[in-house]
């Protein structure tokens, strides 16, 4: 029996361009930041493999999916079946670790965010994007929770030295779009008058959900066929984090062993 492909793993169908395109740019951001020997928690759909593994030694994706074989091939590419958290990987094993649009399905998130930075050598840094909370447009049955700017600074902060705040943003292209899905979903909240999407467990929520979201991607493609299937990774940039982004996209650092040791003889 095949998996079913929700609209939580982005692919590259015409109607996700607007996700696919903005989780592309994630990629070839951290791309610039990443090498040595480097760790993807979330494969997803494997298209992140093509643009991290020509920029690092090792590059080793973990998810609890197998991706398309034919993704694997690339000689320094390995890749692992595992549910997180915990991760199995000895201590202090990667220079980079990234993870993009993962944490917000993590029940302990604390304990994820322990485990990332016990793996990560010293000086090593943390890349993560997660949607930001304030530009959901409903209830996504699929993430325990969101987080807001602030959320997800201090959450890194209690197990890194140092983290930056960066937001992906969009053009007028892009914001064009966004509005034409905050009217799509505004007339189908019409049809939850007891607002049942923040009532139930989220169980009961995730099949009707992920059946309207793919619905509503593809009645938007069809009513905007040129607008959706226009926008490319050039529409979306990284600047300073706002409650304006539609990710987050920070960047946590593990103390190098110099700063390990100032932070004791400060003790």
């Amino acid at each position: 029996m095949s998996r079913i492909n929700t609209a939580e793993r982005v692919s590259r169908e015409t109607s996700d361009n607007f996700v696919f395109q903005r989780s592309l740019l994630a990629y070839h951001a951290a791309a610039e930041r990443v090498g040595g020997d480097t760790l993807e928690i979330g494969t997803g759909s494997g298209y992140g493999i093509e643009v991290i593994a020509p920029r690092v030694d090792r590059f080793v994706t973990l998810d609890k999916h197998v991706p398309a074989p034919e993704l694997l091939q690339v000689p320094n590419v390995e890749f692992r079946r595992a549910t997180v958290p915990p991760l199995p990987f000895a201590d202090e094993s990667f220079d980079c670790v990234i993870s993009f649009q993962v944490i917000e399905h993590i029940k302990d998130d604390a304990l994820f965010v322990r485990e990332v930075a016990r793996v990560l050598r010293p000086g090593g840094c943390f890349v993560v994007t997660t949607p930001n909370a304030p530009m959901s447009l409903t209830r996504n049955p699929w993430h325990v929770r969101e987080y807001r700017p602030e959320e997800l600074r201090r959450l890194l902060a209690s197990s890194f030295g140092e983290v930056e705040q960066l937001g992906v943003f969009g053009d007028e292209k892009v914001m064009a779009y966004y509005a034409e899905n905050c009217r799509s979903v505004e007339r189908l909240l019409r049809f939850d008058p007891l607002d049942l999407q923040h009532r139930l467990p989220r169980r009961l929520l995730q099949l009707p959900y992920d059946l309207l979201n793919r619905l509503n991607r593809r009645r938007l493609l069809h009513a905007n066929t040129e607008l959706t299937t226009s926008i490319r990774m050039e529409d979306y940039r990284i600047a300073p984090v706002s409650e304006e982004c539609f990710d987050l996209f920070y960047i946590a650092r593990k103390l190098s062993r110099r700063g390990l040791e100032g932070l004791f003889r400060s003790f």
